[in-house]
């Protein structure tokens, strides 16, 4: 079985929580996109977690993890990302963890490149993580960047990486003025943070193949949402790689594997982080009622969330881009303290109301359409759907309805076994 966990929306859907719920059934699970610019909460009988880079079945003893080619890694941040889990009791080693010799390398110039680009743009900054992800994607394009396996080259590194310095401080130095990068501290970075990797480093294409054929489960697990797509999403308030179930054995390293599941996860109400058009976003008290009882602060930087009812519009529209054969809803629970639930139903857009998502400019000037629907009370003790509120069934049916796929999960709670299994 190969199956993708990906985000319906923005990202912060509760991807993390899924894959380390659905992970006991998987023997192996593949990061195959994104960098350290997000992050995955996950809560279990071991504590709470904040993951970034690694894939969140690292918490599962019997579970191989796999970071694919179609990510980029920050050394530095994977270090200590692992050394918090090993203070946990979390065991991370080679037989555990295996890395694609072919995943970009995020260099300590690229958040400066991304600080200094935000910057300058001010009031018109994209609203970046500054963790430099649009940079050394840029330069895997470019193809000017260092990758996992180079490292097991060192002194053919050391000859190419002058050449790149010497080019990236064309930007650094002569076009924003800021101090150049010095090759040796590059050097000396890459020594201390990534040689303790190189027994790590693999052809993961080759590892995830001998295990497809030998009949193991994988799951693809996704950073981000539908609509941070670097073609499909909210251009150019997106990431800059592919959040899309479509990509996922790609950036896996085995592009001539398909997937058997697809499972798209959305909140119960809508959240975004950053900048960029948010239609269904909310205001004033709802907005901050909203945000203090689902804790919406983002996982990697701890910005507040912006949030909004469901949207179904976007939640519609980023359902058919994950090609999802189902759906989970997470975090019903939160809306426990509503008597009445805004649903974005519809945009209007330049007078005239619209049932698809636009993009470009149009976007921008779209309007929400709210109804409200009959709140539910408490659900968290609920663990079948005949314990659920006649309400708070309907609310997911007309989920289901809205989006054209049906409902298979339903989070109540953080932990582990605060779930319904709707079929």
């Amino acid at each position: 079985m190969l199956t993708a966990i990906v985000g319906i929306n923005w990202g912060d859907e509760g991807k993390g929580r899924m894959v380390d719920l659905l992970s006991s059934d998987y023997d192996v699970v593949v990061r195959y996109q994104g960098g350290n610019n997000a992050g995955h909460t996950v809560v279990n009988d071991l504590g709470k977690f904040v993951l970034n880079l690694l894939p969140s079945g690292v918490l599962r003893s019997s579970t191989v993890n796999v970071m694919g080619p179609g990510m980029v890694i920050d050394l530095e941040h994977l270090t200590h990302e692992i050394e918090r889990l090993r203070e946990a009791g979390i065991h991370i080693g080679p037989d555990n963890l295996k890395i694609s010799d072919r995943a970009v390398i995020c260099m300590p110039y690229h958040p400066l490149l991304d600080c200094l680009e935000e910057d300058r743009l001010g009031d018109a900054k994209f609203g970046s993580t500054r963790r430099g992800i649009a940079p050394v994607y840029s330069d895997k394009y470019m193809k000017k960047a260092l990758r996992m396996g180079d490292l097991l080259e060192r002194d053919a590194l050391g000859r190419r990486l002058p050449g790149i310095i010497e080019w990236k401080n064309l930007t650094v130095e002569r076009g924003y003025g800021s101090e150049p990068v010095s090759v040796a501290a590059m050097l000396e970075w890459l020594d201390k943070y990534g040689a303790p990797f190189r027994e790590y480093i693999c052809d993961t294409g080759e590892y995830l193949d001998t295990a497809a054929a030998a009949g193991k489960n994988i799951m693809f697990e996704a950073q981000l949402g539908s609509l941070r797509d670097i073609d499909f999403g909210i251009y150019p308030y997106t990431s800059s790689s592919y959040t899309i179930a479509s990509y996922a054995t790609t950036g896996a390293g085995v592009p001539w594997l398909k997937l058997d599941r697809v499972i798209g996860i959305t909140k119960a109400y809508s959240t975004c982080v950053g900048e960029g058009p948010f239609t269904a976003e909310l205001f004033g008290k709802e907005a901050e009622d909203l945000r203090s009882a689902g804790g919406e602060y983002g996982a990697a930087t701890g910005r507040p969330r912006r949030v909004g009812g469901f949207d179904v519009v976007a939640s519609r529209y980023g359902t058919k881009l994950q090609g999802a054969t189902s759906v989970t809803v997470t975090k019903l629970d939160v809306l426990s303290y509503l008597d009445k639930i805004p649903v974005c139903v519809a945009y209007e857009l330049d007078g005239k109301r619209i049932d698809y998502f636009p993009s470009g400019d149009a976007l921008n000037r779209a309007k929400p359409i709210y109804e409200y629907m009959p709140g539910f009370g408490d659900v968290s003790g609920c663990r079948k759907p005949e314990d659920l509120p006649a309400a708070a069934l309907e609310y997911i049916r007309f989920i289901e309805r809205s989006v054209g796929c049906p409902v298979e999960y339903v989070s109540v709670g953080a932990g582990r076994d605060e779930y319904i299994k709707m079929f």
